[in-house]
């Protein structure tokens, strides 16, 4: 631990003192004579009129220049003889000779055509729109900074095509699910993807939580704050993905930091407010007809109700009406967000120093909070000759979020409708009226509470220096460090009484550090038409994680809860401490031949630790290359209005050492009884890396000077050498041993992307983008998974997201109960009758976003579709409303058994009963928002002064019958809530 501190530090050390020193050079060049003799001046805007900022003013054929400030004003000095060179992203650059004027206004005019010149991260390098060879996809700034989620993830819903996000549900901080392109291992922890934040690795995997939080755990990113984030870049295909190795098996997500502006100081300020809900409850009976189906249930099975069975009718009142679902998560939370951000710099150096504060509440009954804190700070730097730059960025968050601790709020949604009061007049909860039912109450736990606080510091630097022509060095360091300490207590009196209950509490704290070196060579040049650019680099890397848990019981009061030297007694104590190291070498080689024909390949050695020494390194790769054809003489005769036309594909492979530390070892536990050790792990040190091969074709083609662009993409990635828990017979002691199976699993599909921009003059614009994904997953080979742990859980030719269901065959006229198909007849129901295979897996998934803007208007939406199946379930008769329309004087005609036999419902649940489609079309974003005119800020001193109303999941279109298609899935309960936020923000 010393020694890893002490290389931080000495490399934060360095670093301070190479940028002291330059600053030092930096002074003492600007004592020096000036080599310019005038001072020129000016105002850059667009066609319109409006001033522009960040426009390059630079000296041609000279390496200096200035940048326009927010008033779209600029000052250089130069020689009276020299020509200013005006460009700036998406308009056309222009040349002025300045012939002894001292005064300089121009006007550029908009070049749709260069709107593919915007940067893209590539990870270990920027390309454009244009020239990449790979597919990426970007979601910026302006569509991630207003919407009011925790974890940017959240922000990415129906905006990319090939990425999946799922929502971790209504608890905040929940850890949403981001898939790319699939699933492609068998092992759940096998598919996460990875996280890059400015530059240094983050673990994508959600941090283990004893609360409710628990199904889906803690999302690693919840310590950063969207406002911050530039840009997300995903990458996908094997081109992308091959320079990141084995890390980038499953994806990659970088995420870029806002920087600096260039043109003076500034201070932006924005903040909202608004609430919460749930934007959908079922539609439920009242207490009349829930008990009339009841009283037609016993009727027809012909049974005496009694006070266990029939407790609703004949102990509780009839009359009682309480509208469940509104009890359990019918209020608002509040939420509020407030970001400051200070900003400036010259064209050398430039910084930014920000901080926000977000607040959000539940919809649940009691005081339930999620607050978060956030800091960050960029500093970019060149030298005057522009060889040196060092860049630093740091981001840290911290947040505290006391969410329920175990209620199963859920459960309240199939209460009868005339069930006791829950809690009593005194506050306490009722116990008798339920006890005497036979029944626990429901919210049982209902005083306890989890407290549960995280902090996250990620630090990078960067330092590169160009030492000849085209020929840099350079070297990034990172280091992270993610602390979560949670504390669940567990006062008596949420429990009953009548057991004795004692008061108790759980705890459990993790620690994840990790730092990682990447030094590069750099070298571009050129060969008349032949541009080569490339890399050579190394990564090491390091991560410690360590866990602690344990319990405390028997405190002597409620106050005392949590204080664990007042517990009595101290159980369940576990430690854990994980060391993972990995080392790789990569290089990447560019070339293109007149801008036109492009190639591209790379190539990784990774070493890790979690295999065993026969196979602790592999070998990674990809090829990828494009052709722009548009840019051939023929086909510009010919299709004059098609303004860019590229064919690209990519095939290469990355490997996977997503599994557990230390597997290849013998592992060992200690006995209970004093002196003894048993073993609990079979050493396998002979098991290796998954492999996926990823191949791709894509069309790319730009209409009318780009003003339609449209991006097809065909992909087929398979992984195998599947690392998986391989059965043992029980002789050995062992129930599995870490194995490799010739296991594949293939992901295919078809991605369409279109941008249009179909209306736009200076009062007026409107532009449309849409992206549509069809996947298809399937395990095309699993020899002996017959005899395997897995065989009751997929299928050959199926995928892998699936559900082995018996085949429902209607209502027993009989016995009133569910029926199902006994496919080998021996007259009972087990997994050899499971025959009926649900995909649940989403057939097409996407977006379409639109954006007007009208004077100072803009009105901004997104609608995301998805198609699938989806699950609901009807947990007992009589409770969901729809049933009605089925019943009839002579009994139940409706699709609900009569009455719920265990084994009959147990049965169903498992069965295609159930199975409905959870197919939905979303108002995922809406967003209104108007810019103060100038001329009424003129005088104010504030620069701009922008008020915005948003909302988002507004709107579900669906057939589904349950509160939310997209989480049918996770029990039918609350998914995605609806927010409505209202803003400004301010500008200096």
């Amino acid at each position: 631990m010393k020694k890893i501190y002490s290389r931080f530090m000495l490399i934060v050390l360095i670093t301070i003192m190479l940028f002291l020193c330059v600053l030092s050079l930096e002074a003492r060049a600007a004592t020096s004579p000036p080599r310019f003799q005038q001072e020129v001046w000016g105002t850059v805007s667009d066609q319109a009129g409006v001033p522009l900022l960040g426009v390059t003013v630079a000296v041609k054929g000279e390496n200096s220049g200035t940048t326009t400030n927010i008033d779209g004003q600029y000052s250089i000095a130069i020689e009276p003889e020299d020509i200013l060179v005006f460009s700036f992203v998406g308009f056309k650059t222009i040349e002025e000779p300045v012939s002894g004027r001292r005064e300089i206004n121009v006007e550029l005019e908009e070049d749709i055509s260069s709107l593919g010149e915007v940067q893209i991260n590539a990870g270990y390098y920027n390309t454009t729109r244009r020239e990449s060879t790979g597919n990426i996809s970007r979601v910026t700034a302006e569509e991630i900074q207003l919407q009011p989620v925790i974890s940017p993830l959240q922000a990415l819903q129906g905006r990319m095509a090939g990425v999946e996000v799922t929502s971790g549900g209504a608890n905040p901080g929940a850890a949403s699910t981001i898939r790319i392109r699939g699933i492609n291992s068998l092992r759940t922890e096998g598919n996460y993807p990875l996280y890059i934040i400015d530059g240094v690795p983050i673990s994508s995997i959600p941090v283990e939580s004893n609360s409710l939080l628990g199904n889906s755990g803690i999302d690693p990113l919840n310590n950063l704050n969207p406002a911050n984030i530039e840009s997300i870049e995903v990458l996908k295909d094997a081109d992308a993905t091959a320079i990141y190795g084995s890390r980038g098996a499953n994806g990659v997500v970088l995420i870029t930091s806002k920087t600096g502006s260039q043109a003076g100081t500034g201070l932006e300020m924005r903040i909202y407010t608004g609430i919460s809900s749930v934007p959908k409850s079922m539609d439920l009976l009242r207490t009349s007809g829930y008990l009339d189906i009841r009283k037609a249930a016993f009727e027809n099975d012909e049974m005496e109700p009694d006070q266990s069975n029939a407790y609703d009718l004949l102990l509780w009142d009839q009359e009682q009406y309480t509208d469940w679902q509104e009890y359990a998560f019918g209020r608002n939370a509040e939420v509020t967000n407030a970001n400051l951000t200070f900003s400036g710099g010259n064209e050398n150096t430039s910084f930014r120093l920000g901080a926000s504060w977000f607040s959000q509440g539940t919809v649940y009954p009691g005081d339930y909070q999620y607050r978060k804190l956030t800091g960050n700070m960029n500093l970019n730097h060149f030298s005057k000759d522009g060889k040196f730059n060092i860049t630093a960025s740091l981001n840290y968050g911290l947040d505290k979020n006391k969410i329920t601790g175990d209620l199963k709020l859920g459960t309240l949604n199939f209460l009868p409708p005339n069930a006791p009061a829950l809690i009593n007049s005194d506050g306490s909860l009722n116990w008798s009226e339920w006890a005497e039912a036979g029944l626990v109450n429901p919210l049982e736990g209902y005083f306890n509470s989890n407290n549960i606080g995280t902090n996250n510091l990620i630090t990078s630097t960067s330092i590169s220096y160009e030492i000849l022509p085209g020929f840099k060095i350079k070297s990034g360091f990172g280091y992270t460090r993610y602390d979560s300490d949670e504390l669940w207590t567990l006062p008596a009196r949420s429990y009953n009484p009548a057991g004795n209950p004692v008061n108790r509490s759980a705890h459990l704290s993790s620690v994840r550090k990790s730092w990682i070196i990447e030094p590069q060579l750099l070298y571009t040049t050129n060969f008349g038409k032949l541009e080569v650019n490339s890399i050579l680099g190394a990564t090491v890397q390091e991560n410690n994680s360590s866990r602690q848990s344990l319990q405390g019981t028997n405190y002597a009061s409620e106050a005392l809860i949590g204080n664990l030297a007042a517990a009595q007694d101290i159980l369940n104590a576990r430690s854990s401490s994980i060391q993972y190291k990995y080392a790789a070498v990569f290089a990447r080689i560019g070339m293109n031949w007149d801008k036109k024909y492009y190639l591209n390949l790379t190539g990784r050695r990774d070493g890790s630790s979690r295999f065993g020494p026969n196979n602790r390194f592999a070998n990674f790769g990809a090829i990828g290359t494009a052709w722009i054809f548009s840019e051939e003489d023929f086909f510009n005769n010919i299709f004059p209005f098609i303004s860019l036309g590229k064919l690209r594909a990519s095939y290469g492979s990355t490997g996977n050492d997503q599994i557990g530390d230390y597997g290849y070892l013998d592992a060992y536990e200690a006995t209970r009884g004093a002196g003894g050790l048993y073993p609990t792990a079979l050493a396998n040190p002979d098991y290796s890396w998954e492999v996926n091969k990823k191949l791709e074709v894509g069309l790319e083609l730009g209409f009318w000077k780009n003003r339609m662009n449209v991006g097809l993409s065909w992909y087929r990635n398979r992984s195998s050498n599947q690392l998986v828990g391989y059965t043992l017979p029980a002789i050995t002691g062992f129930g599995s041993v870490q194995a490799n199976l010739p296991a594949t699993v293939e992901n295919r599909g078809l991605e369409m992307e279109l941008n249009t921009l179909n209306f736009n003059n200076e009062n007026f614009s409107w532009q449309t983008s849409f992206n549509i994904s069809l996947p298809e997953n399937e395990l095309l080979r699993y020899p002996g998974i017959e005899q395997s742990s897995y065989a009751n859980t997929y299928r050959v030719g199926e995928p892998l997201n699936i559900s082995l269901n018996y085949k429902y065959t209607g209502i027993d006229p009989e016995t009133g109960y569910y029926s199902f198909t006994d496919v080998n007849e021996d007259a009972r129901l087990d997994f050899q009758d499971r025959t009926i295979v649900e995909d649940r897996t989403r057939e097409l998934f996407g977006g379409l976003n639109n954006n007007f803007t009208y004077q100072g208007f803009s009105l901004q939406f997104l609608w995301q579709f998805v198609k699938q199946n989806g699950k609901l379930i009807y947990y007992n008769a009589g409770r969901p409303q729809n049933i009605l329309s089925g019943y009839t004087s002579d009994g139940y005609q409706a699709p609900t058994q009569s009455y719920q036999g265990s084994l009959a419902f147990s049965n169903a649940i498992n069965s295609s009963r159930f199975i409905e489609d959870g197919s939905f079309f979303r108002l995922k974003t809406l967003t209104l928002s108007y810019d103060l005119p100038g001329k009424f800020l003129q005088t104010t001193g504030i620069r701009k002064f922008n008020l915005f109303l948003h909302g988002q999941n507004l709107w579900t279109i669906t057939s589904y019958g349950g509160m939310d298609p997209e989480n049918s899935y996770e029990g039918n309960f609350i998914g995605n809530l609806r927010n409505v936020t209202a803003g400004a923000q301010i500008n200096f």
